[in-house]
């Protein structure tokens, strides 16, 4: 594969749900699929790409489930972020297991297991080659990681959101239930929005608009995925515009 990397992509933000780390458990951490997930950010890594991540905390917590279960909506939505914490930490070990060096970077401050959200700290981590991993989320309430992870790679100036999921791009239906479903090769952040297309929340999408930042929704399933689109390859499909 060539090692060509577009001028555009010098600075990513790799968004992953917490889902993603489960493998094929229903819930909680799987230390294989975290180790496998390491390698693919350390082959983009070692081209030369300044990475953020985000990753979301449904594997341990979601805080909408907890709501809609009767639980308190903002007393939710902090365990979630807390959740996220524990999944940036284990990604975290098994970076620098993998040679990366890495900082978490939590949005509430807990500096007992990670350093507080600085923003000029945290771009001085990526001029030095160090992953930073954005835990906690906005560090609010009623907004998603997806929001947090567009909101921080605005902040960074990273030039586009990679969102890793298990299916290689969006979609106009469920491609698992409809064989005939139609992958879209771009798509608008306003088509994306009218149609519902759950690429991101509304919220995130708005903010990606705003700003100019393309999103790239791909298969973080396909070995190699993440460092193929990166070389000018790879399926994926691109919002914008």
């Amino acid at each position: 594969m060539s090692d060509q990397i577009p001028a555009t992509h010098r600075r990513v933000m790799l968004k992953i749900s917490g889902e993603a780390l489960m493998g094929d458990q229903g819930f909680g951490l799987h230390p294989p699929t975290v180790q496998r997930i390491a390698q693919e950010v350390k082959s983009v890594h070692d081209l030369g790409v300044e990475i953020c991540m985000v990753i979301g905390g449904g594997n341990i917590f979601r805080g909408l489930s907890g709501s809609a279960q009767g639980m308190e909506r903002t007393t939710a939505d902090y365990m979630g972020m807390l959740a996220t914490v524990m999944n940036a930490l284990a990604m975290q070990s098994a970076l620098e297991a993998v040679g990366i060096f890495t900082r978490v970077i939590s949005a509430i401050p807990m500096d007992q297991v990670c350093e507080p959200y600085i923003r000029r700290r945290a771009v001085r981590h990526l001029e030095k080659k160090r992953v930073c991993i954005f835990a906690a989320g906005t560090g609010n309430p009623y907004f998603t990681t997806d929001t947090a992870a567009t909101l921080r790679a605005s902040e960074m100036g990273c030039e586009a959101v990679f969102k890793g999921t298990k299916v290689d791009g969006v979609y106009d239906k469920d491609p698992k239930k409809f064989p005939d479903a139609k992958r879209y090769d771009t798509v608008s952040y306003d088509e994306a929005l009218e149609k519902n297309l759950g690429v991101m929340d509304a919220t995130a999408i708005a903010l990606a608009r705003d700003n100019k930042l393309p999103i790239i929704v791909f298969s973080l399933d396909a070995p190699g995925g993440f460092r193929s689109i990166l070389a000018g390859e790879g399926t994926y499909t691109r919002v914008e515009g």
